[in-house]
């Protein structure tokens, strides 16, 4: 598994870049500025497997709720390892589009907001406790990362889209 990122990630030519060096990301595209970081390796191997490094090197704008490295390795054991595989590109999809917005949105804006519908169509609960906004009971760490086709928020847990009833 851990070769299978290496190599993903090598694909993407992976910087090691400090978080701190984001801030000047706003040249780069959400998934170069990801990649950049060096602590969004995951993501990266996760965006490849579903197909969605063009989508989010696209136009946008997007808002992309960007959980590390440390928020995939809080899955139980064996979830990434199979959501990785090619059999489950279409579930990989629907949690990784779980992670993004339509439109640039903010920090300050989404703090006012209740919710906000992903790409998947499934709603995204927003909730303010002591100063930081939550994303159903994922709380973002670092806001406001801007990129040129839209901003990202990094999140400590990766969102698990709600189930159909």
């Amino acid at each position: 598994m851990k070769s299978l990122i290496k190599s993903i990630a090598c694909m993407f030519s992976v910087a090691t870049l400090s978080v701190g060096s984001l801030a000047a990301a706003e040249k780069k595209d959400i998934v170069d500025t990801a990649v950049a970081a060096g602590s969004f390796k995951t993501l990266a191997a996760a965006l490849g497997a579903a197909g969605l490094v063009d989508t989010l090197k696209g136009a946008g704008p997007f808002t992309v709720f960007a959980p590390t490295d440390e928020a995939f390795a809080k899955l139980p054991a064996g979830t990434l390892e199979t959501l990785l595989k090619p059999e489950n590109k279409e579930k990989l999809t629907h949690i990784l589009t779980y992670h993004v917005v339509a439109g640039t949105v903010p920090a300050e804006a989404a703090m006012k907001l209740k919710e906000a519908t992903a790409l998947n169509k499934k709603t995204i609960k927003l909730v303010v406790k002591d100063g930081a906004l939550f994303l159903n009971a994922s709380k973002v760490t670092t806001a406001d990362v801007a990129c040129s086709n839209g901003v990202i928020h990094i999140i400590d847990t990766v969102l698990m889209p709600p189930t159909d009833k």
